[in-house]
């Protein structure tokens, strides 16, 4: 029994018995619990008072919701639900920014405001259908005015129908550089939904698509030079009662052009808006074509401002002596092989006496460019096909590719032009004469000029107009002429002196030194329509830019 009972014990003390290996290796795992798992601690039971708190909290939360839910449900059920049915939904636009359109210098010569706090009472009127909101978000295009609208154009706004629905949600470009550059300034519409009542009052928005912002446009239009080119052409049109003119400057070194206007001109404002529709009729109604842009679009004889290009084919050719004198009585006359007593008659404007081709160019000898145009006596002459050649050489009678909507090029006749429009009726010399002036079927527009007038100046490069700023891809586009470098220069000596002893001593000025050719058409039956013409260059002795300018008249 007792060795029993002592076996026992020993048992029991052997089995509480613990290494001293036991004990380091667990302090070596100490440091491997996780207690975030809350390994290695004591668990305590959650006491009962916990459990009645959190009970407790519990059924408030579910007795507020009840309560809540019924009073929306049951007193206020009908109420909500009559709102729910008179609410809409709708998706509204979020109308983009049109990227604004800069002078040279950073002067916002086309630009957006906002309609709100701007509008007209008229506008209050068609708007009053619209939430406030609606009203901030729609824009309005706004332009530097006047002389800029021909060159800026206009837009078409976003239109809505008689429910106020957007049937035209973009600004479109309709003419000028807001329609040349639209895809670049015209920005992307955003989104968003709109929750109104009936009465249009709005109970939530939410944006779907934020707008993005166009992109802006720098031209090299220079906001000075054109305000003031307009305000000059404008006042001596009403002035001489003159029907209208244009103007357009161009750096004959890289093609930019810094100014281009033309007068009578609409107001861009006007039309991107369409309301004034008294104002617009005004516009279509006037004979003196409004929304015609003389300087791209117009095509006009030019008389003797295209001497000076002929008498450089004339030296290209060989055909004269820049020194040889021409005389001038004030006519020539042909011989008419059908009846020798009735010769055919061309006259000068007046009689210049002997002439050489830089005095000829001064004081715009008529007979002389016969002579060299046409030939006549012992002088030959150029020829209807050179005479053509030389023009189309200078990109007179063609399009420019200037980077802006609508231009047109102009026409240089010839003996199949002829033949087309007076069927039956051969080219003859006289027709040859009246080319070599200017006159007869020769039309061209201001741009064209005025890009042949800067070959003249740099040297013989024809370049590519343009509006953009830094339009380097416009500025890689010429073509470099292939004339004598003496010639080109006598050239521009007959053009100096066309300033300070011509035709154009109106602009000899002592603060700048020009060269110019002037030129005077005639045109109708009755020789009543003019088109008067001056081109030329500055300063005279470093170029760097040419200009031309047109006015139109009806004498009485």
């Amino acid at each position: 029994m007792i060795r029993r009972i002592f076996k026992k014990n020993t048992i029991r003390n052997a089995s509480m018995f613990v290494e001293p290996d036991e004990i380091f290796l667990d302090s070596k795992n100490v440091q491997n619990f996780d207690r975030q798992q809350f390994e290695g601690r004591i668990e305590k039971p959650i006491t009962k008072k916990t459990i009645l708190v959190v009970g407790i909290s519990f059924f408030l939360m579910v007795s507020l919701f009840g309560a809540r839910l019924g009073y929306l449900q049951i007193k206020k059920g009908e109420a909500f639900f009559k709102r729910s049915e008179d609410n809409t939904l709708a998706k509204a636009i979020i109308f983009a920014d049109r990227g604004i359109i800069y002078d040279r210098n950073g002067v916002e010569i086309a630009w957006n405001k906002k309609e709100s706090g701007q509008v007209t009472n008229e506008a209050l009127v068609a708007l009053a259908e619209q939430s406030i909101e609606q009203k901030e978000n729609i824009i309005k295009r706004a332009y530097m005015s006047p002389g800029f609208s021909h060159v800026l154009g206009y837009v078409s706004s976003p239109t809505q129908d008689s429910k106020g629905k957007y049937w035209q949600t973009e600004f479109i470009g309709k003419d000028g550089l807001e329609k040349q550059y639209s895809d670049k300034i015209k920005g992307e519409n955003g989104s968003k939904i709109v929750e109104t009542d009936a009465h249009g009052e709005v109970y939530s928005e939410n944006i779907m698509n934020t707008p993005k912002r166009g992109a802006d446009l720098v031209t090299s239009i220079d906001s000075r030079i054109q305000s003031k080119l307009f305000s000059l052409i404008q006042a001596s049109s009403n002035a001489h009662n003159f029907q209208g003119g244009a103007g357009i400057i161009m750096d004959v070194r890289t093609g930019e052009i810094l100014a281009s206007t033309s007068f009578p001109e609409y107001d861009s404002a006007v039309l991107s808006e369409g309301k004034d529709k008294e104002k617009i009729n005004s516009y279509l109604t006037d004979k003196r074509k409004v929304f015609l842009d003389k300087t791209i679009s117009g095509l006009y004889t030019p008389g003797s401002i295209v001497k000076p290009f002929l008498a450089l084919g004339a030296l290209k050719e060989g055909i004269i002596n820049p020194n040889k004198q021409i005389l001038s009585t004030g006519s020539i006359s042909i011989p008419n092989p059908y009846d020798k007593t009735k010769p055919t008659i061309f006259k000068d404007w007046k009689a210049h006496g002997w002439t050489d081709m830089r005095e000829a160019i001064a004081v715009s000898s008529d007979v002389y460019f016969y002579s060299i145009g046409g030939g006549f006596e012992g002088q030959t002459g150029l020829g209807i096909s050179r005479i053509e050649k030389y023009a189309h050489m200078f990109g007179i009678g063609q399009k420019t590719g200037v980077d802006i909507p609508d231009e047109r090029g102009g026409n240089i006749p010839n003996p199949e032009w002829k033949l087309k429009n007076f069927k039956g009726d051969p080219w003859r010399v006289g027709d040859t004469y009246h080319t070599a002036i200017g006159q007869y079927g020769f039309q061209v527009t201001p741009l064209e000029m005025v890009r042949a007038t800067a070959a003249l100046a740099n040297g013989g490069i024809l370049r590519t107009p343009h509006f953009l700023m830094n339009d380097t891809e416009k500025e890689k586009e010429f073509t470099q002429l292939d004339f004598n470098t003496e010639d080109m220069k006598i050239i521009r000596e007959g053009m100096r002196m066309t300033v300070t002893e011509g035709t154009a001593k109106a602009i000899d000025v002592p603060f700048i030194k020009a060269a110019a050719k002037t030129g005077t058409a005639q045109l109708g039956i009755n020789k009543n329509k003019v088109n008067s013409w001056v081109i030329g260059f500055f300063p005279y002795d470093n170029p760097k830019y040419a200009f031309t300018i047109l006015w139109k008249r009806v004498q009485p």
